[in-house]
């Protein structure tokens, strides 16, 4: 008889394991995460009394695939342009939040007497709650469709993006000793960078992709070309410096917009709950009874800190961002974990050795505990508050449950909306096409010029390869001098007074001067734009793109189709 591998029969104990745990824990009417836990305690090397599986790496190797369709699942419901909805209020909150955390871990372990480094990456771990965990309660527990859960999902989202750029801060900190400024502003723009450009080239092609293709895609072709698209940008995100994860949820955000949305979200949930079961079966693994019993008294003081300092700091937050007291609680209440961030950074502590061994076990048992309380910390949040309502001073208590929607007394002018309207498409124009005509130039430069060189003569190099970014960026330039400028809202600015024209002026100024500063590298690169050859090129061939009637209308249609695909799924609905 064939022997059977230890990767399948280890399987095989996880699915039954959790088959069984989710029945039992389904029948008593609680969260099945919690029986995923349950079900990896019991299928550990660290329990005696039952069958345990054998290759760790393995399961470790399926619970990472967990976790990148947990968050591809999660761009799908919540894409970037609801973020955006949202305002500055998940903003406000994240950052408020995190900078309160990191500073009651740090306080934590030096109550311990810990050496500097345990308690700077003990306040990173402790800065960050579960996205995977979060998510999954409030899917078993029906909330992800209440407002509360929203904010709650747009703060995390945004505590894994500051998260890249805290573990760069805490990198350079662990090996120069000292924070490098330059390099973390590096890290934070290249982190945008990889955003926007993305995000643009994604929801400009992926959408027209899927019109064209939508005759050959039945169930089973839209999944494997959206599972295709989710593992590319994971490959492209690991190939930036990213995680895998946050690859997975920046092609689900793009996906999101379209208007085959939520039928790949129907497709890909089996995968994603096989996969995410495995996943969090693999925590429940780390739990260890020894260890536990060992440093007793550090865990007991760190769950204390983040139970105490999530639902009391982070309430603060959120009130701070101008939400109501009982939204803010219900917020605060479902941040009370610290999950897979917090392993990450534990093991990037690890591998650079400035973190003590015992800081991983102890971090693994905090998550464990933090993630079975959970959803009990959710419910708890509506009783905490009434308790708190009949507490407090009735006038206090009426000033702070209006929420920041509710605090807008006044609506603005019909001028001001206007104005509002015009500055955000400015903003979003300069950046997207800012980012465009850099990832172009950078193309052309380390990919083309190769290719140039085999072609041309050496004297000949630069200067077509100057003339090819040229050309491929010329329409993005057009869009940075012109686009958004040539709408009856900007003419209606224009017509109601010196103070918008000085405005739409300032405006138009800095379009050209960044449009300059794109165009003169390019002119650079070819001969030196200081030259008086070199200020004729740059001259001419910004009022050569300004005044194209070519490449008005290629950017006419580059920014229609964009248009269209950005609200394509807003108007299937209506």
């Amino acid at each position: 008889m064939s022997q059977l591998e230890p990767l399948i029969a280890d399987l095989a104990l996880i699915l039954i394991c959790a088959g069984a745990m989710t029945l039992l824990f389904k029948s008593l009417k609680q969260p099945i995460v919690l029986g995923y836990i349950v079900a990896g305690f019991l299928a550990s090397p660290n329990m005696p009394y039952m069958p345990s599986v054998s290759d760790m790496h393995g399961i470790h190797l399926w619970s990472e695939i967990g976790v990148i369709f947990l968050l591809f699942a999660l761009g799908l419901e919540f894409s970037f342009k609801k973020i955006l909805k949202m305002g500055a209020a998940p903003i406000i909150a994240a950052i408020s939040i995190i900078i309160a955390m990191m500073y009651v871990g740090a306080c934590t372990g030096e109550l311990f007497g810990w050496k500097e480094m345990d308690c700077i990456y003990l306040g990173g771990m402790l800065a960050m709650s579960s996205t995977t965990i979060i998510f999954k309660a409030f899917d078993d527990m029906g909330l992800r469709q209440e407002r509360f859960a929203g904010l709650v999902l747009s703060v995390l989202i945004i505590e894994d993006i500051l998260a890249i750029v805290l573990m760069v801060m805490l990198s350079t900190l662990a090996v120069s000793k000292e924070f490098e400024g330059e390099q973390m502003l590096s890290s934070i723009l290249q982190l945008g960078l990889y955003l926007v450009l993305w995000f643009t080239v994604g929801l400009y092609f992926i959408p027209i992709a899927l019109r064209k293709l939508k005759g050959l895609m039945n169930d089973e072709t839209l999944l494997i070309a959206s599972l295709a698209l989710c593992f590319g940008m994971v490959v492209a995100a690991s190939a930036a410096g990213f995680s895998a994860a946050f690859g997975a949820f920046v092609m689900g955000s793009i996906l999101a917009e379209t208007v085959e949305a939520e039928k790949i979200e129907h497709l890909v949930a089996p995968v994603k709950n096989l996969f995410g079961a495995i996943f969090f079966v693999s925590v429940g693994m780390m739990v260890d009874v020894a260890l536990i019993v060992q440093y007793i008294v550090p865990i007991v003081s760190i769950i204390a800190a983040v139970m105490l300092g999530q639902t009391i700091l982070s309430t603060c937050g959120f009130l701070l961002s101008g939400q109501s007291l009982k939204t803010s609680m219900q917020c605060s209440f479902s941040l009370t974990q610290i999950g897979e961030f917090a392993f990450i950074l534990a093991t990037l502590g690890t591998s650079l050795h400035v973190t003590s061994d015992f800081l991983y076990p102890i971090v693994v048992a905090v998550s464990v505990f933090t993630t079975f309380t959970t959803p009990y910390m959710i419910r708890l949040a509506e009783p905490a508050y009434n308790v708190l309502a009949r507490v407090l001073p009735a006038k206090l208590i009426e000033r702070v449950e209006l929420d920041a929607d509710e605090k807008d007394e006044a609506a603005p002018d019909e001028l001001k909306a206007i104005y509002r309207a015009c500055l955000k498409r400015y903003v979003f124009t300069l950046l997207i096409n800012s980012v465009l005509c850099l990832a172009l130039m950078s193309v052309t430069v380390y990919w083309g010029q190769p290719i140039i060189a085999d072609i041309v003569p050496p004297q000949w190099v630069r200067p077509v390869t100057a003339l090819a970014g040229l050309v491929l960026c010329s329409p993005f330039l057009w869009m940075l001098l012109r686009g958004g400028s040539d709408t009856p809202e900007v003419d209606r600015l224009w017509d109601s007074g010196p103070r918008w024209r000085v405005r739409l002026t300032a405006y138009g100024v800095l379009r050209i001067l960044i449009a300059a500063v794109f165009v003169s590298s390019i002119v650079d690169y070819a001969v030196p734009w200081r030259s008086w050859l070199g200020i004729f090129a740059l001259v001419a061939i910004l009022l050569a793109i300004y005044f194209s009637s070519v490449l008005k209308k290629q950017g006419d249609i580059i920014e229609k189709n964009f248009t269209d695909n950005l609200s394509a799924r807003e108007k299937l609905k209506k």
